[in-house]
């Protein structure tokens, strides 16, 4: 800058001149000054034209363009292929004609790319991207002009939602049922959470959507603290996916497939057409399935599922902390062939290409999708639409649409029902319709085949029969009967140690503390649960261990993890030992 900076500037930045032309002098410094040049635009908002809105679209517009310049939250329900999309762009497009800017909210960072493109399509409006994925330099740019108001529409994973606006109109969470808007580790918060205090900070709507919301949303529409928007209907003619229950009690099972399901996959790939098998593999904390009756180790304390450990051949709890021996036979029907439910999937992608050697068989998950252009050159492969075999974990329930393949099948749809987590049957839920929205667009329907032990399960039925929001309601019964969240609240205390015991040694102080602070301080409803190993005990070498508490209501829990983090830092073990407090944890492992 020619004329040095300026004095206001330096005062501002509590800076010396001196200090300043000295470290200039010495070459450790250069100072520039960049000017924004406010951008010029040409013409309307719109370089494409809207396209036109069914009447539930419309109801949804209405209801949320109402409620624009002030606080309301609104939950945007809608199935897959229903155009939640059309109608985030056309509100939108609204909030800009305000002069205002909006804040939208993607789960992953694969999903930039084509969520960019739709908006870069349909504005004449500087879009800002933020993700981990973005360089520094673009990271500030992008900041920089959300803050002065330049960019009109701010795009990102959770980290956005720190981005500063200048005149905020909209916040929009995508997928809000989506378990990467929780950060894990460092400073955790949920970005769904924070989203709804934002916008009631800067008095604006905030519209969440998805196609299978979360339990916690539900609820908070069912209590009236979220407006409710359904879409019931697919856009076109597309009907919605077929949902077969196939028992595989008692039946012979290959690499974890069924012989039904492998004529099935069989005929659809002889049709000319693509199949998708989806592994559900996540958090996996195998239980014991009685293979032919469908008994299932559950713990006599909780309402939990109870844990296998091969090792010291025993069933625990990962909830209470009841162990007990691993049985020899089915305690119901007293057959032997008891076997830890989900193990054995590894080989099925092994599997798939001996029974069907005339089709490639593709792999999608994190691993075979690590390299940076290793996606695109699957999904292209896909687009050509010859028959192939797909098979994959999360990923494949990500917003990629798949319109070749007509059947989904589910391999392990226990898992989900019986982990030692009580949300996992949610996320199972939410990953089959996910999964099956993939599948089959207009002309083909896609038909969802579930393996399963328990085909009469009410959860499964319910998904199966009804849909996603029955499901939802069901599940939401049984949380409410068993205290759960949303009908609770916890927080998780967790620890790990190089030394066995020395994390639970820690948690029995730390269990102690919270016990004299509940004594002293009159507060009710707040049960300490543990400590107990954590599902997964060894991780890195580790060992780790929690404790929970869970409340009847969030004030009464607030009121002491203020004063107990304070005694959890004064405890003798606090230095060896490695421990975080989670509050409204998404997993229990």
């Amino acid at each position: 800058h020619p004329h040095g900076v300026p004095q206001a500037v330096l005062g501002k930045l509590q800076l010396n001149k001196a200090s300043l032309d000295l470290l200039q002098a010495k070459g450790l410094l250069r100072s520039e000054v960049r000017e924004h040049a406010p951008r010029e635009r040409h013409g309307g908002w719109l370089l494409q034209a809207e396209l036109p809105l069914n009447d539930e679209q419309r109801e949804a517009v209405e209801a949320v363009r109402a409620g624009l310049g002030g606080f309301n939250a609104f939950l945007l329900a809608g199935v897959t292929g229903s155009g939640k999309t059309e109608v985030y762009l056309q509100l939108i497009r609204q909030v800009l004609e305000s002069g205002r800017q909006a804040l939208v909210l993607i789960p992953e960072i694969n999903l930039g790319p084509q969520t960019l493109e739709r908006f870069t399509r349909r504005f004449n409006a500087r879009i800002a991207l933020l993700h981990s994925g973005v360089g520094d330099r673009e990271r500030l740019d992008a900041w920089l002009a959300a803050r002065d108001g330049e960019a009109d529409i701010v795009i990102g994973t959770r980290s956005a939602l720190f981005t500063p606006l200048k005149h905020p109109g909209l916040i929009i969470v995508d997928e809000e049922h989506d378990a990467s808007y929780k950060q894990q580790e460092g400073l955790r918060y949920h970005a769904r959470d924070l989203a709804v205090v934002r916008a009631r900070q800067e008095e604006i709507p905030i519209l969440l959507g998805s196609a299978t919301p979360s339990l916690e949303s539900l609820h908070n529409a069912h209590t009236g603290r979220y407006a409710l928007l359904q879409l019931r209907q697919r856009a076109g003619h597309a009907r919605p996916p077929r949902f077969l229950r196939l028992d595989v009690k008692s039946r012979p099972l290959d690499a974890g497939i069924s012989p039904p399901l492998q004529q099935a996959i069989g005929r659809t790939l002889a049709a000319g057409q693509q199949v998708l098998v989806f592994l559900n593999r996540r958090g996996f904390a195998p239980t014991l399935l009685c293979h032919d009756c469908g008994w299932i180790a559950q713990c006599p304390r909780c309402d939990a599922r109870m844990t296998l450990h091969q090792r010291q051949r025993e069933l625990r709890c990962h909830h209470c902390g009841h162990a007990e021996r691993q049985p020899t036979a089915c305690p119901q029907c007293a057959r032997v062939d008891l076997r830890p439910v989900g193990a054995g999937t590894e080989r099925t992608e092994e599997r798939l290409a001996t029974l069907f050697p005339d089709y490639p068989v593709l792999r999608i998950d994190r691993d075979s999708t690590a390299r940076k252009d290793a996606l695109p050159k699957l999904l292209a492969i896909i687009r050509r639409g010859e028959p192939c075999l797909l098979v994959g974990t999360q990923m494949l329930a990500k917003g990629h649409h798949f319109p070749r393949v007509t059947l989904v099948a589910i391999l392990d749809a226990d898992g989900g029902l019986f982990s030692a987590d009580f949300r996992a049957s949610e996320r199972m839920a939410q990953l089959i319709v996910q999964v099956a929205g993939r599948a089959g667009r207009a002309e083909e329907p896609g038909t969802v085949i579930l393996q399963t032990h328990l085909a009469d399960h009410p959860l499964l039925v319910q998904l199966a029969e009804q849909g996603y929001l029955a499901f939802a309601a069901q599940a939401l019964e049984e949380r409410r009967a068993a205290g759960l969240p949303p009908f609770a609240h916890l927080a998780l205390l967790r620890a790990e140690a190089h030394r066995p015991g020395q994390a639970e040694g820690f948690l029995e102080q730390a269990g102690d503390e919270a016990q004299h602070l509940l004594d002293a301080l009159p507060l009710s409803g707040i049960e300490v649960l543990g400590p107990v190993p954590a599902p997964m005990e060894r991780r890195a070498g580790r060992h780790r261990a929690q404790l929970l508490l869970q409340a009847t209501s969030r004030a009464p829990l607030h009121r002491l993890l203020g004063p107990w983090l304070a005694a959890l830092e004064r405890l003798p073990g606090a230095r060896t030992v490695r421990w975080s407090l989670d509050v409204d944890p998404i997993d229990l492992y």
